[in-house]
């Protein structure tokens, strides 16, 4: 089973803390709309809820390419969202927004004092790690 299959397994299980790195409230699975294949793709990925949106950082641990999953929601912003709220999963769809200049550069100091890990991810690359912005179509 791979990291991401257990990520996943773990997080729909209702765990607390998820392989021992995410607590379950700050991580979401992704399902997006492929690109190129149209078939749906799920991805865990950590998030920081920002008012009534979350926030979502396309970091791929500061490689020199996007994840997947980010080519797929540019190319088809809404996805749908399974995140643990309390003790009941929630899931909605919700349409997604890469963030740009101010907006993003906000979002970003937002999301590196929630984890300085994302600032080390940005030091390894010299693309911009993406902050997308996903709210809830309910």
């Amino acid at each position: 089973m791979g990291w991401n299959d257990a990520v996943i397994e773990q997080f729909l299980e209702g765990r607390a803390r998820i392989v021992d790195t995410f607590d379950r409230e700050n991580l979401v699975l992704l399902d997006t709309t492929g690109a190129r294949t149209g078939q749906r793709r799920t991805s865990p990925v950590a998030c920081l809820p920002d008012g009534d949106r979350l926030l979502v950082i396309a970091s791929k641990a500061g490689a020199d390419t996007h994840p997947a999953w980010f080519h797929n929601l540019v190319a088809n912003p809404t996805v749908h969202v399974r995140r643990w709220e309390g003790d009941a999963l929630a899931e909605y769809d919700a349409e997604a927004e890469v963030l740009e200049g101010d907006e993003r550069a906000r979002a970003w100091e937002r999301v590196v004092t929630w984890s300085p890990g994302f600032a080390e991810y940005q030091t390894k690359t010299d693309r911009v790690i993406p902050v997308v912005a996903l709210t809830p179509k309910r």
